[in-house]
């Protein structure tokens, strides 16, 4: 499964973006649809984090709690796309956004990075303050 990731750029501190990650091919598409797909984040100097993920079928979300009530993640199955809404944007949320899909994850494991299976290349999102 290619993932593609876009959309980050440079934003003020309470400005808003929209990261989009689309499968390319149409296999690639199939199976993004049927797995969980998440977002993480990596800061300059720490570890990767996760930050939402959307469940396949009725679409169920997690969120870290330092971005409920600011991000939304959600999914177009037609389009085989994973976006996440960024309103309210912090100086802290400054880092490396990466899309991510897993095909064993189940509740528990939805912040493991190591669960996942695939990944896109990472969208750098920058907030000034």
């Amino acid at each position: 499964v290619q993932l593609q990731a876009s959309g980050g750029g440079l934003v003020q501190a309470g400005g808003s973006l929209r990261l989009s990650c689309v499968a390319s091919g149409a296999a690639s598409g199939r199976t993004f649809n049927n797995y969980v797909r998440g977002w993480f984040r990596q800061a300059p100097g720490k570890e990767r984090e996760f930050v939402a993920a959307i469940f396949r079928g009725g679409g169920f979300t997690y969120y870290t709690d330092s971005v409920k009530g600011r991000f939304t993640v959600s999914k177009d199955n037609a389009k085989s796309a994973l976006y996440l809404q960024m309103d309210n944007l912090k100086p802290e949320d400054t880092a490396v956004y990466y899309c991510a899909a897993g095909a064993r994850i189940i509740n528990s494991s939805v912040k493991t990075s190591s669960q996942y299976d695939y990944w896109g290349q990472g969208t750098l999102v920058t907030v000034s303050s």
